[in-house]
């Protein structure tokens, strides 16, 4: 059987809702992981003596285990259980979240985000072939976005919490709190993860050769480029809201609530539009994302406009279970291998985007150039939607 087909006795609606929840809780702690630095980049600049760019190197840095870890991991872990692998993944997660908390110097802090996010990529892959092999073939984009819920929910809930417990007790609270959450989810997934010792098991070659498809790269590339200007806003919506907008400090778990709320819908909106558009639905949500990035430059100078703004910005993650779902078709050779290389295609924005910015504010040209910075990277990415439309295999 593939690991992408349905199973021929489907599991109990309960069965599949109590699955989806405890790995959406993993979704959820790597979600708030991953986003508390950036509303708690005044803090930790103040509190190690940086400036804000450089904070952003601890972003990219994290994205950087991203991008190794997602392909890594994924065929490391190949001929292991999926349960297991996850355990394992929740685990590592768990522990470079922790130690980033007790971090002694910003070297410290760079190298323990670069460990966290080794297990990012590979988690989100697994958790989506899972959730997609225990559904119809018409209901995997939904069940992909519920696992993902855990992330948007994060954005809405986890960051702006970890944000202020941040701010009261110290930014090193936060990922206390994510590495908390990481040991409940494996508590969780032991619980309610079925573990099906028949099922296929991954070969790492027959992995390797599915990005031997130009399609994979494509839609690889879309990612990495077309999503880096959602990281380049975010990534300084703290210092923005501060500097441009005007407010205090205590406004600024509203604005990562606020863009937690665009994920929400973004998130919904992506998977309905992959189950009735394919592949055109990467491209409606690209120049949807070009109109929010350029919406945000004139946004960010008054409050009710800049929380408009950036949760408009919150919703072009609905690129994100499309881009999935393609992947895991064209290599369904490769379905854990290609799922985990998408985060690691996330990720690589995640990384782009900051650095993009961080040098667009540093060379003065203030902290609102996000937004053009990012239209511009949603462009690129539209030039190659529409490259991979006439590809062959595009659809």
């Amino acid at each position: 059987m593939s690991v992408l087909e349905t199973p021929s006795l489907p599991a109990s609606t309960r069965t599949v809702a109590q699955m989806e929840a405890a790995m959406a809780l993993g979704s959820f702690a790597i979600g708030t992981g991953e986003f508390a630095i950036m509303g708690l980049m005044p803090d930790i600049a103040a509190n190690l003596q940086l400036s804000e760019p450089q904070v952003g190197h601890a972003i990219s840095a994290y994205a950087l285990g991203v991008m190794v870890g997602a392909p890594a991991l994924a065929i490391l872990g190949a001929r292991l259980l999926r349960k297991h692998m996850l355990l394992l993944l929740m685990a590592l997660y768990a522990l470079g979240n922790l130690a980033t908390a007790f971090a002694p110097s910003f070297a410290g802090l760079v190298a323990f985000r670069f460990i966290s996010g080794l297990p990012h990529g590979a988690y989100f892959g697994i958790a989506a072939v899972v959730a997609s092999s225990m559904v119809s073939s018409n209901q995997r984009a939904g069940a992909v976005a519920r696992v993902m819920m855990g992330l948007t929910l994060a954005m809405l809930l986890g960051n702006p919490i970890a944000t202020v417990l941040g701010q009261f007790f110290g930014w090193r609270a936060a990922f206390v709190l994510v590495g908390l959450i990481a040991l409940s989810t494996i508590v969780l997934v032991w619980r309610f993860v079925p573990q099906r010792d028949d099922e296929q098991r991954s070969d790492p070659r027959k992995e390797l050769q599915a990005f031997k498809l130009p399609q994979v790269w494509m839609a690889l590339s879309i990612a990495a480029i077309g999503f880096a200007g959602m990281f380049c806003v975010f990534s300084y919506l703290a210092p923005t809201m501060l500097e441009v907008t005007g407010v205090s400090a205590q406004w600024i778990p509203f604005g990562l609530a606020a863009f937690g709320l665009g994920g929400i819908i973004g998130n919904i909106a992506g998977g309905k539009l992959f189950d009735r558009m394919q592949l055109r639905a990467v491209g409606v949500v690209l120049v949807w994302s070009i109109a929010v990035l350029l919406f945000f430059t004139f946004a960010a100078h008054a409050l009710w406009s800049v929380l408009l703004g950036i949760g408009l910005v919150g919703t072009m993650i609905a690129m994100a279970a499309p881009l999935q779902i393609r992947l895991m078709d064209i290599a369904h050779e490769a379905p854990s291998l290609a799922a985990a290389s998408n985060h690691a295609a996330f990720n690589l924005a995640n990384a782009l985007g900051p650095w993009l910015g961080g040098m667009a504010i540093t060379a003065g040209m203030g902290w609102t150039s996000t937004g053009y910075i990012g239209a511009a990277t949603a462009l690129a990415g539209l030039g190659l939607y529409f490259i991979a439309r006439r590809m062959k295999g595009g659809r």
